[in-house]
């Protein structure tokens, strides 16, 4: 009996037979040689089949093999630097094959060129490819990064409601269904006001789950559902947050550079500006970086570009113009004072500066923009209040919430982390629907 090992460990296994259990991705037959590039949910290899080794029945079984036939393969595992796979530079001779299944000869995700609406429509086997496969293991790595330094810094999970009475960010964005007798519930699209009543037994907690936002909007950047870790601590500054934030940012990409290698690589992704990232990142108020945005658009002789950075004082930065900033910093860039206009309704006021809130949003370089947004909230009972007004929120679904201002109220802050917005940035993606195992946007529900 060999060893049944994982193509991940391969490098561990040279000279020595092995087995593999997986699949068969892709097939070339070249007279006395069969290559299978075969697949097992670790990683990649080549499989070498030479027909003088073999039985000829076994030899023959191999040549007419067909794509995602399901398989275990015993070989020998031999070096050579020109070997595709992930990791690359190994192969396997095989010595013996056991075939599980022979697949259909159609297969929809067949290797050639398809459009996005065909591979959104089979993702569920879009899922298989290299560069699928390799974006979700960086993900995946992102998300045990989120988990192991925040309970690893005096955070504590704290589970939060996905059905909601009321909204956190806005009214016009709710997912809503009917809820027995109690009327209408909505889709959380923050867990946020609950870790705000948590933080006083806990101090400092995270929720990490799906969130929900029904805009109509098709843009690379949005999903309707995507999932958001979000820390919130008692006694905190917004100083103090952007501090965690940026020590928490660097602890993500550090792990993804470190077990994500392969991935990366496989991915193309240059890692060199990923390697830069450590704390301290720059920070700049909203006013600077206006400023900063008009002296692009001064500078464009492009009429599309200067149209697109058009932008008064007072508005919130879109996708043009978070490129325009990140384009002149190697690392993630806090951008903090916002108008209070532009904000939600919880965010505490700049001191002297009532038309500013103190919230911070993190936008990562590389044109990615922003992956955090977070703000010290309101401490005070009676400015909370007055602003749920402001916003013609309705005052009796929050009444829970204004009273955590009412025993023992402290300045608190907190921020979210969108996980596919991040893990984008990381593999150096362009959509952002690539970075979650099946998306949903507003024209997709299937499968």
């Amino acid at each position: 009996m060999t060893a049944i090992i994982r193509i991940e460990q391969i490098s561990e296994y040279v000279g020595q037979e092995v087995t593999i259990q997986g699949w068969v991705y892709n097939r070339t037959h070249k007279g006395k040689l069969v290559f299978l590039l075969v697949r097992d949910g670790y990683g990649f290899v080549q499989c070498v089949a030479f027909k003088n080794d073999l039985p000829e029945e076994t030899f023959e079984e191999i040549v007419h093999i067909t794509q995602e036939s399901s398989v275990e393969i015993s070989g020998l595992v031999r070096v050579d630097g020109r070997a595709p796979g992930i990791p690359g530079g190994f192969e396997i001779g095989i010595t013996g094959i056991k075939v599980i299944q022979i697949a259909d000869e159609y297969y929809p995700m067949s290797l050639k060129e398809h459009g996005t609406d065909f591979a959104l429509e089979n993702r569920h086997l879009w899922l298989r490819m290299p560069s699928q496969w390799a974006i979700l293991r960086v993900r995946a790595t992102v998300i045990s990064a989120i988990r192991e330094w925040l309970d690893t810094n005096g955070f504590i999970n704290m589970d939060t409601p996905i059905l909601t009475p009321a909204a956190a960010e806005g009214t016009t964005t709710l997912f809503g269904t009917p809820y027995f007798d109690e009327g209408i519930a909505y889709l959380a699209q923050t867990g946020q006001l609950y870790n705000e009543a948590n933080i006083y037994a806990f101090k400092k907690v995270y929720c990490f789950g799906p969130t929900f936002r029904a805009e109509k909007s098709k843009t690379r950047r949005h999903l309707t559902e995507f999932w958001m870790v979000e820390p919130e601590v008692a006694f905190c500054d917004l100083d103090e947050l952007m501090e965690i934030e940026e020590q928490f940012v660097s602890h993500i990409v550090r792990r993804a550079l470190e077990e994500r290698a392969p991935e990366l690589a496989s991915l193309g992704r240059d890692t060199s500006s990923l390697e830069m990232i450590s704390p301290p990142f720059q920070r700049i108020s909203y006013d600077e970086a206006v400023e900063r945005i008009a002296e692009v658009r001064e500078k464009t002789a492009d009429p599309e570009e200067k149209e697109q950075l058009a932008f008064d004082w007072g508005g919130d930065f879109g996708a043009p113009h978070e490129i325009a900033l990140t384009r002149q910093f190697d690392k993630p860039v806090f951008v903090y004072g916002y108008p209070t206009a532009v904000k939600a309704f919880y965010m505490e006021p700049w001191p002297g500066r009532p038309e500013v809130c103190k919230s911070v949003d993190l936008l990562a370089p590389e044109g990615y923009g922003e992956i955090i947004g977070g703000s010290e909230r309101i401490s005070d009972p009676a400015l909370l209040l007055q602003r749920i007004h402001e916003h013609g929120l309705p005052e009796d679904a929050y009444k829970w919430y204004m009273e955590l201002r009412r025993f023992g109220s402290v300045p608190h802050s907190g921020f979210g982390l969108g996980v596919e917005r991040t893990v984008s940035w990381i593999c150096g993606i362009h959509h952002i629907r690539e970075t979650i195992p099946f998306p949903r946007t507003i024209n997709r529900v299937y499968p």
